[in-house]
């Protein structure tokens, strides 16, 4: 999507990107334009009518006797007046409606989209973009994108149906009194224009500023324990005051720059009043112009003038849209590196859970050396697979290259003799149960919580997971049970509490490769032991692939596997490893007090 110079190419233009996304609503969008174009030229039918009744009823030669004589029409031209203007203002609410629909259609429609492409992206994508900067193109973004469908658009439409057809009632009138009146008209399209210049960039910054500042407020907001415990609520409010003034600086400097080009736009649009007396009284003294007619330039001058002035508002929020279109784009177009291959296998039954590592080497896209080098082992259906290692050796990047968060540089990882690159993502992720140390509980009860990756399991069955995880003692001293509503990321549970609800989670799914990211470091051990009890006696066959620091959890598995450095330096069962006399030999040591 990016060209070389790193700025972003769309398929689509803003406007066709606005087109493409009304789709059942085009028609009533092409409507309400068009009543824009016909309230707008009705304007004129007051000026016409009060021009007609001056020169006939009320200055013209023989007035007063026409009027004695002609009062049917009098009236008659009275009532059109009032009727035009009462069928002018029931056009101009159901046109305002028709906008306001299509504009809220896009606006639901655009929103869930883009959700829907958040959902989907791949980890890099999260790794990329902040929380905030994203939770300003689901809100502030996107209003702007209404905002531009729903006003911009009727404005600019106003705008030149009114310019226009008053252009072309004065010409017809009086073509030399219309040209010294729209000759005003290029001067302010050109100011408007060199105003556009210089607020363009502005606004962009200024959607810039939004975003970081949304974004200190999520991750202020979210860390608020770590905030209070080390008592730094002055500087938190510091640094929000900051980004806060920081952007309301640039959204001063945006405005005083339509500040500065407005004395001249109001000016010129003025200068047209001053033009109507000074002319249009010249070519009435002379006969050229009937009163009638100078009634009705006077009448109309305001539909030239106005126009003008609000061109330059209209272009200010068109650069507000276009900055924020841009980010709204950004992401409505991105596509995730990592998706199902064209010919990806279908394998819908469950997966016997054989997991095997051939030479892969990993590296982030955004890191200059490799996380992992050559790793090769094979985890057969049923076995345990524990990794060790010190912190930052790739034991969380290597368990994520199994669900294919990310993809390995070199080599090939295999599920059930096939590479994961070959199956479908959907049925890739629902065999495998992850639970990982930095526990993420969502504001629900525990039983939802538990049945989030099955919302279909009985509440006998979340039960019994509870107990696999040795969380049912717990949660049944709560409140409300497993009816207990935690707070979001599950405040008011203990970080042991959470680690356990969390493992019930992913043994709810039934899983064929359990996947544990140090998921008992935060329980005791007495808790620990009875979770490793149940690990081994689960109602169903799964491949376990646990990473952990304690001997206590990994003394049992099948296969215990040490890395440093993303290489593996050892492997073996326990006891095979305590003979090697390597890291595994000292860690037993070092826990065991020997």
């Amino acid at each position: 999507m990016r060209n070389k110079k790193g700025k972003w190419n769309y398929p689509r233009t803003r406007l066709q990107w606005l087109w493409d996304n009304m789709e059942g609503y085009r028609l009533l969008y092409g409507i309400a334009i068009l009543g824009t174009v016909v309230y707008n030229i009705m304007q004129l039918t007051v000026p016409y009518f009060s021009g007609q009744i001056i020169d006939k009823f009320l200055t013209g030669e023989g007035a007063h006797e026409y009027l004695q004589g002609h009062m049917d029409e009098f009236v008659k031209l009275l009532i059109f007046m009032v009727s035009l203007t009462v069928l002018r203002c029931i056009i101009v609410y159901f046109d305002c409606m028709g906008y306001e629909v299509v504009s809220q259609h896009v606006l639901f429609k655009v929103r869930n989209f883009l959700y829907d492409k958040i959902q989907r992206q791949d980890m890099k994508f999260y790794s990329t973009y902040r929380t905030g900067d994203l939770m300003t193109r689901l809100t502030g973004d996107l209003d702007a994108v209404r905002h531009m469908l729903a006003w911009v658009v009727r404005m600019v439409v106003e705008a030149f149906a009114l310019i226009g057809a008053t252009g072309i009632y004065f010409l017809s009138m009086n073509w030399q009194l219309a040209l010294y009146l729209l000759i005003i008209a290029p001067l302010i399209f050109f100011i408007i224009y060199v105003f556009k210049l210089l607020v363009a960039p502005l606004h962009a910054l200024l959607r810039e500023k939004l975003a970081y500042m949304n974004t200190v407020a999520q991750e202020n907001i979210a860390g608020n324990r770590v905030v209070k415990a080390f008592a730094r609520e002055d500087y938190e409010i510091e640094k929000f005051d900051d980004c806060n003034s920081d952007f309301r600086d640039t959204n001063k400097k945006t405005a005083f720059v339509w500040l500065k080009f407005y004395p001249y736009v109001e000016t010129l649009a003025n200068a047209l009043s001053v033009i109507l007396i000074l002319v249009g009284g010249l070519f009435l003294i002379e006969g050229k112009l009937s009163m009638g007619e100078y009634v009705a330039f006077s009448g109309l001058i305001w539909a030239i003038a106005n126009p003008m002035r609000q061109l330059g508002n209209v272009m200010n929020e068109f650069q507000r849209f276009s900055a924020a279109s841009a980010k709204v784009m950004e992401i409505y177009y991105s596509e995730p590196d990592i998706v199902d291959a064209p010919d990806a296998i279908d394998m819908p039954e469950r997966f016997k859970g054989e997991i095997e590592f051939r030479n892969v080497s990993f590296m982030y896209s955004d890191g200059k050396l490799p996380v992992l080098e050559h790793i090769s082992f094979t985890a057969k259906p049923g076995e345990t697979i524990a990794i060790m290692g010190e912190t930052g050796c790739g034991k969380t990047s290597l368990i994520h290259l199994i669900p294919r968060f990310y993809e390995p540089i070199e080599g090939e990882v295999l599920v059930d003799g096939i590479n994961v690159n070959k199956l479908k993502l959907s049925q890739l992720r629902k065999n495998i149960g992850l639970a990982t140390q930095d526990v993420l509980l969502y504001s629900d009860t525990i039983d939802g919580n538990i049945a989030y990756g099955d919302s279909e399991i009985t509440k006998e069955q979340v039960v019994r997971f509870a107990k696999y995880s040795a969380a049912s003692d717990f949660i049944a001293k709560m409140p409300e049970g497993y009816d207990t509503i935690v707070g979001e990321r599950g405040v008011g549970l203990s970080g042991g509490q959470k680690q356990r609800i969390s493992l019930a989670r992913a043994l709810a799914v039934r899983p064929s490769i359990l996947i544990l990211d140090d998921t008992t470091s935060a329980v005791d051990l007495e808790t620990e032991k009875e979770i490793q009890e149940s690990l081994r006696h689960l109602d169903f066959p799964c491949t376990k692939i646990i990473i952990a620091q304690r001997i206590s959890t990994t003394k049992d598995a099948d296969q215990i596997l040490i890395m440093e450095h993303g290489e593996i330096t050892e492997r073996g069962t326990h006891e095979e490893l305590i003979k090697k006399g390597g890291y595994y030999a000292e860690l037993v040591k070092l826990q065991t007090g020997a």
